[in-house]
């Protein structure tokens, strides 16, 4: 392993018009030890063609690999992981970006804090409006930080090989499709691992209607069953199973451009 090596992971599957953006700004970072790990997940766009550019640019840097199938983003991560070098994992997402200074940042808290498995960042929404709101998250989560909300940003991420191996890597199942790195810390807190979230906004996420749209009850309802699965590893008692299913359906059956107004009013009040 190569002291200090970061390797990106990221799964793309036809996001040619935003991810030129996302990778130049892995490009841009102030820390520059680093090795990008893409994914492609049998995009029917030029999303193939775009990394491969990137590859053949920069060979020392890039690995480009592709599913035989389009196998969704747990299996598409797990593959990534395969091919993984670095004593540092951290993930992207192909429509997002990475503020310049989110690595060096993020390895220097880690090497700070030798007790500390993960560390992740807040987000701020963005879109072709312009900046939104930013998505808090409690600096120290625990176990009982995923009774209310995801514990961590996902994109965000960085920790050790070791936290994917002790966990078991993604759980590849139409229950995650959504909720792959829900999944992921309930078994993060069940074997122990810390994490901390920086309270910084080092990361901007694309949020339009597109997004929204793919948040369907059908989806929603696989998160529920995520839910209670991890509540059970968790050993969180059977009274709180209630609110976050009964939450988790009102959300899927409130029509997309509700959502969409909500997300424009957080903008104008953030």
């Amino acid at each position: 392993m190569k002291n200090g090596l970061i390797s990106i992971i990221m799964a793309v599957y036809n996001c040619a018009p935003t991810l030129r953006e996302a990778i130049d700004s892995i490009l841009s970072q102030t820390y520059t030890n680093w090795e990008f790990i893409i994914c492609d997940d049998c995009s029917t766009d030029n999303t193939l063609e775009i990394v491969r550019e990137y590859e053949a640019k920069y060979p020392e840097k890039f690995k480009v690999i592709q599913n035989e199938k389009n196998s969704k983003l747990s299996y598409s991560l797990n593959h990534c992981l395969e091919y993984a070098e670095g004593e540092f994992i951290a993930r992207m997402d192909g429509d997002d970006i990475s503020l310049p200074d989110r690595f060096e940042k993020q390895v220097s808290y880690l090497r700070e804090h030798p007790d500390v498995d993960l560390v992740s960042t807040l987000v701020q929404r963005f879109s072709e409006e312009g900046m939104a709101d930013i998505v808090k998250k409690p600096e120290f989560p625990d176990r009982y930080t995923q009774r209310r909300q995801v514990a961590f940003n996902h994109a965000t991420i960085m920790t050790y090989k070791y936290v994917y191996d002790k966990c078991g890597g993604y759980t590849v199942s139409k229950r995650t499709i959504r909720a792959q790195d829900y999944d992921l810390w309930f078994r993060f807190f069940y074997h122990n691992f810390k994490g901390v979230n920086m309270q910084e906004p080092l990361y901007l996420m694309r949020e339009d209607i597109n997004a929204i749209k793919r948040r369907t009850l059908k989806v929603r309802l696989y998160v529920v069953a995520t839910t209670f699965k991890g509540f059970h590893l968790l050993g969180y008692p059977l009274h709180w199973y209630i609110k976050p299913a009964v939450v988790t359906v009102i959300k899927g059956l409130t029509p997309s451009f509700i959502t969409l107004l909500y997300r424009k009013h957080q903008a104008k009040n953030k």
